[in-house]
């Protein structure tokens, strides 16, 4: 998946983005915090946050199959999304990170596992936040169905190939 995270862009120019990435790429498209801007460009969903539209007011005006993201720090968070029906949760920060200055602190492993613990059954968790090469394995071991990455390939020399090499290291994990 790829989402559109563009917080301080204009919403014309976060449409045309996404609708060129949707038109672009094989892979379902999402955009952060913008329903109507994921609605607009027909990507396959949204993210949340807490400051977003409320989740499950949102859902009855989303089609089906059009997915509902919610971002998850801490337990309180855990408890609150518990019965929301959001498709999937962004656990996070996992690690240290400096693409989101408001992430909270980090939660290594065991507190992604713990947080994991608390979602509805069947929900898949992503992890966020500060995930390398390096440390994507111990977040997955810990119950992630997968990793959401900013500056390990956006940050990297050559982005393709930390794009690859996250890859590799994660497929040779069980999820």
């Amino acid at each position: 998946m790829i989402q559109v995270r563009w917080k301080d862009g204009m919403p014309a120019e976060v449409l045309e983005l996404t609708r060129a990435l949707v038109a672009a790429l094989p892979v379902p498209v999402l955009v952060n915090d913008r329903v109507d801007i994921a609605l607009a460009a027909e990507a396959a969903g949204a993210h949340l946050g807490w400051d977003d539209p409320p989740l499950e007011a949102l859902r009855p005006h989303v089609p089906a199959g059009f997915l509902l993201g919610l971002s998850i720090g801490s337990e309180e968070e855990a408890t609150r999304a518990f019965g929301l029906g959001a498709d999937y949760w962004s656990v996070g920060p996992c690690f240290g990170t400096t693409n989101k200055a408001d992430a909270g602190q980090a939660l290594g492993p065991e507190g992604f596992a713990a947080l994991v613990g608390r979602k509805p059954e069947g929900t898949p968790v992503v992890g966020i936040g500060g995930i390398t090469a390096h440390n994507a394995a111990s977040i997955v071991s810990a119950g992630a169905v997968g990793v959401a990455v900013i500056g390990a390939v956006l940050g990297a020399a050559d982005p393709e190939s930390a794009a690859r090499t996250l890859s590799l290291t994660l497929g040779s994990q069980p999820a």
